[in-house]
C-alpha cells in the first residue's frame, strides 16, 4: 500500500476524529450517524484507549461490540482508523504485571490509574502488546470500513526501571562492542565512574550532582530504538493478517523522546497531533511550524493530521478557546502543507474521565452550538479539497533538526540553563514564516543541494560527517546561517579541542569561536550595528570571514559578533549572540535576500496573510491564503477559490481561500 491509498478508499481528503462510542449508548449513537453525514465525516479513529474492552482478562478477547460499531459506521459511509490500544493498558494487567510498570528516574513506580503506565522494555508488556495486534489484524485485517493501521498512541513514555536497565546494556554491547569502548565514549574517566562489568551500568537515574553526559545522551539514543522496536513488532503482527497501511501518531510538542526521522522511515503514512500552546497568530504559526516538520518527516509526501484540539488551545496553565474561524484557519494551514486531511481529537466531548474537559467535534452543548456549526463548515470546505490528493509541497529553505542535538541540549552541566532546543527551532521558522517562506526541515547530514538557503539554530552536537556535509554544501554555493553555540560537541559529547565549532565548519564560516561568554539573566548586550542581544556571547575570532556587526563593551569590545564568509561558491553567516526577536527577523530576511529567496508567490499581500502553495505532478498549483488580519485585504490576482466555487477579489477579515492557479 502506498500512502496515498488512504485517500484513494476515502474519495478525497480526510475529515473526522477519534471515535469512542464506548463511553455512549444506543441513542447517541444512532445521533453520531446523522451528525457525522451532516459534518462530512469520512474518516475516525477507534479503539485507541479499549484494550480492557477489548481484552477484558488475558487471553480472552471480546470484539462483539467493536464488530458492531464497525459494520454501523460502514454503512454510514464511514472508515475507520483501528488503532491497537497499547498505549493504555487495563488494570488487570499492571496487577498481574507490576514489574511492567514505569519507574522514575528517582526510583518511584508508578500505579495504574493513568494512561501510558507502562515501561515499554518489559517483555510482559511488549508480548502482551504484539498479542492484541495480531487479534485485531487476524479479525479485522480486511474489512470493508478499513483504511488505515493506527498502532500505539503518541509514542514518548520514558521507563528506568530494571527492564529498561537490561535492555540498555545489550544496546550498549551492539553499539560500542565492549566495556573499553564505552568507558572512552562516556569519559569515564572522570569522577571515578569507569565501568568494569556491564552489570554496573544502568539508566540515568537520580543521582547526586550531575549525570555522565555521554549516559544520558546514549540512553535517549536508546529508548528511541527501543520504541522503534516496538512499533515495528506491532506492525509486523497486522502486516501478517492485513494489506492496508500502517502508522502511528506522533506527537511534535516541546519534548523529544524520540529520533522522529527514525520512527517516520518505518511508517507507511506519516501522522501526527498538533495543540497549539499560545493563541492568536502564535498558534497559527505553531500550526505552520509543525506542518512543516511533519511533510519533511514524510520525505516530501503528503502525510496526515491525525489529531488536533477543537477548539484547544494551550496557554501556560489555561486551556483557551478558538477564535471564530480558527477551527479552519488551523485545519486549512496543515492541508496547505501537505496534510492529506484533517482529524481532530474527538469527535464527541466525554461526559467523565480525566479528559472530561478536552474540546470535541460535538461539544457537550451539542450540535446546536457555535462549535459544530464550524465543525460543518471546516467539513464542508475538506470536502470542496479533494483534487488536491498526491500534490506536494516545495520550499528553498531549510532548517536543521536533529535529535542528538536536542537531547545534547538536555544534559547537566552546560554553560548556560537557557539553552534550548525547541525554541530556537520554532523561533528560526517563525522568522521565515514571517518572512513568507515556507520551510522543509533536514537533518545536518542530509543532501542539502537543492536549498538556496539552509539555517542551523541550535546544532550545539554536530557530527563529524554533519560538519563536513554542511561545508561542502557552502562550498557547492549554498548559503549557511548558523547560530550560536554551534557545534561544540561531537556525537559522543566529547568537547571539540582547538576551538569552535567542528573544524569542517570552522572552514566554511571563517571564524574561530576561542570562549563562550553567557550572559547574566537580566543582562542586554548591543551590537555595532544597533541590534540588541541576549542570553549569549561568544569571544570570536574572524579567519577570512567579513564582520558584519561587532560587540560594543566588555572584554569582547570590538570583536567580531556577526560574521559572513564567502566560501567557495557560498557563503557562511555565523551570529554569535541570541538576537531580539526584531533584529533576528531582520536578519534572516538580509540573508533570505542576498540567497535570492522570495516570499511564496504573494506578491502585493500585506503582513499577516500567509500564502502556500500545493503542486500536482502535471503542473497544476492551488495557492492557500489564510487571512490572519482583521481587515479585508484585497487579491492582487484574483482566481477560482474551491472553497466557494466562485472567482474571489477579497479576503474577509479571518478568511480563506483556495485559488486553482494556471
Amino acid at each position: 500500500m502506498t500512502a496515498r491509498s488512504v485517500t484513494d478508499r476515502l474519495g478525497g481528503l480526510a475529515f473526522g476524529g477519534d471515535y469512542n462510542p464506548e463511553q455512549w449508548d444506543e441513542p447517541v449513537w444512532k445521533e453520531d450517524d446523522t451528525l457525522m453525514r451532516r459534518a462530512g465525516v469520512n474518516l475516525v479513529t477507534v479503539g485507541v484507549f479499549s484494550w480492557a474492552l477489548l481484552e477484558p482478562e488475558e487471553g480472552r478477547y471480546d470484539f462483539a461490540w467493536l464488530d458492531a460499531h464497525l459494520e454501523r459506521l460502514h454503512a454510514n459511509g464511514v472508515a475507520v482508523d483501528l488503532a491497537t490500544p497499547t498505549a493504555s493498558p487495563p488494570p488487570w494487567f499492571t496487577l498481574a504485571h507490576p514489574d511492567a510498570l514505569p519507574v522514575t528516574p528517582d526510583g518511584t513506580r508508578l500505579t495504574h490509574g493513568s494512561r501510558d503506565t507502562y515501561c515499554l522494555a518489559a517483555p510482559a508488556y511488549r508480548n502482551a502488546a504484539r498479542r492484541i495486534a495480531s487479534a485485531l489484524a487476524e479479525r479485522y485485517g480486511d474489512h470493508p470500513a478499513l483504511a488505515l493501521w493506527h498502532v500505539h498512541n503518541e509514542y514518548a513514555t520514558l521507563c528506568h526501571c530494571e527492564h529498561a536497565a537490561a535492555a540498555f546494556r545489550v544496546w550498549l554491547r551492539a553499539r560500542h562492542g565492549s566495556l573499553d569502548a564505552l568507558n572512552e565514549a562516556w569519559g569515564t574517566s572522570f569522577w571515578s565512574q569507569r565501568y568494569t562489568s556491564w552489570e554496573q551500568v544502568l539508566p540515568p537515574r537520580a543521582t547526586q550532582w550531575h549525570k555522565n553526559p555521554g549516559q544520558s545522551l546514549d540512553f535517549r539514543r536508546f529508548w528511541s530504538d527501543e520504541t522503534v522496536a516496538a512499533y515495528r513488532e506491532q506492525r509486523d503482527a497486522i502486516r501478517a493478517h492485513s494489506d492496508r497501511p500502517v502508522t502511528t501518531n506522533l506527537m511534535l510538542p516541546a519534548y523529544q523522546n524520540l529520533d522522529l526521522w527514525a520512527l517516520a522511515r518505518e511508517l507507511d503514512v506519516v501522522t501526527s497531533d498538533h495543540y497549539p500552546g499560545s493563541p492568536g497568530l502564535d498558534a497559527a504559526a505553531d500550526a505552520a511550524f509543525h506542518a512543516d516538520r511533519v511533510r519533511s518527516l514524510s520525505g516530501g509526501s503528503p502525510w496526515l493530521l491525525m489529531e488536533q484540539g477543537t477548539n484547544t488551545v494551550y496557554d501556560s496553565d489555561r486551556v483557551l478557546g478558538k477564535e471564530p474561524g480558527e477551527i479552519l484557519r488551523h485545519t486549512l494551514g496543515h492541508i496547505a502543507r501537505g496534510s492529506k486531511g484533517a482529524l481532530f481529537f474527538q469527535w464527541r466531548q466525554s461526559r467523565a474521565g480525566a479528559e472530561t474537559w478536552h474540546s470535541a467535534m460535538v461539544p457537550h452543548a451539542g450540535p446546536d452550538s457555535r462549535i459544530f456549526r464550524e465543525v460543518t463548515q471546516v467539513g464542508e470546505a475538506v470536502a470542496r479539497l479533494g483534487e488536491l490528493a498526491g500534490s506536494t509541497v516545495d520550499a528553498s529553505v531549510a532548517v536543521l533538526h536533529d535529535a542528538d542535538a536536542w537531547w545534547a541540549l538536555s544534559v547537566d552541566g552546560l554553560p548556560s540553563a537557557a539553552l534550548g532546543y525547541h525554541g530556537e527551532l520554532s523561533r528560526a521558522h517563525r522568522a521565515l514564516w514571517d518572512a513568507g517562506v515556507t520551510v522543509d526541515f533536514a537533518h545536518p547530514e542530509h543532501e542539502l543541494s537543492r536549498y538556496a538557503l539552509v539555517v542551523a539554530p541550535a546544532l550545539f552536537l554536530l557530527s563529524d560527517a554533519g560538519a563536513e556535509n554542511l561545508r561542502r554544501y557552502v562550498a557547492d554555493g549554498g548559503t549557511l546561517l548558523v547560530q550560536y553555540a554551534n557545534g561544540c560537541v561531537d556525537d559522543r559529547m566529547h568537547a571539540r579541542l582547538g576551538g569552535y565549532p567542528a573544524g569542517p565548519l570552522r572552514e566554511a564560516l571563517g571564524v574561530r569561536v576561542e570562549e563562550h561568554r553567557p550572559l547574566r539573566t537580566d543582562e542586554r548586550i548591543t551590537l555595532s550595528d544597533g541590534s540588541h542581544g541576549s542570553i549569549w556571547s561568544e569571544s570570536l575570532r574572524a579567519e577570512g570571514a567579513e564582520t558584519l556587526a561587532a560587540y560594543t563593551h566588555g572584554m569582547l569590545a570590538d570583536s567580531p559578533a556577526l560574521t559572513r564568509h564567502r566560501y567557495g561558491t557560498g557563503q557562511g553567516w555565523y551570529v554569535s549572540t541570541r538576537l531580539d526577536d526584531t533584529d533576528y527577523g531582520a536578519l534572516v530576511g538580509r540573508v533570505l535576500h542576498e540567497a535570492g529567496v522570495e516570499p511564496e508567490e504573494s506578491p502585493g499581500l500585506p503582513d499577516g496573510v500567509e500564502a502556500v502553495t500545493r503542486h500536482a505532478s502535471d503542473g497544476r498549483r492551488w495557492q492557500f491564503l489564510l487571512n490572519h488580519r482583521a481587515d479585508t485585504v484585497p487579491l492582487p490576482d484574483p482566481a477560482h477559490d474551491l472553497l466557494t466555487g466562485a472567482r474571489v477579489r477579497e479576503l474577509p477579515p479571518g478568511g480563506c481561500a483556495v485559488l486553482r492557479r494556471t
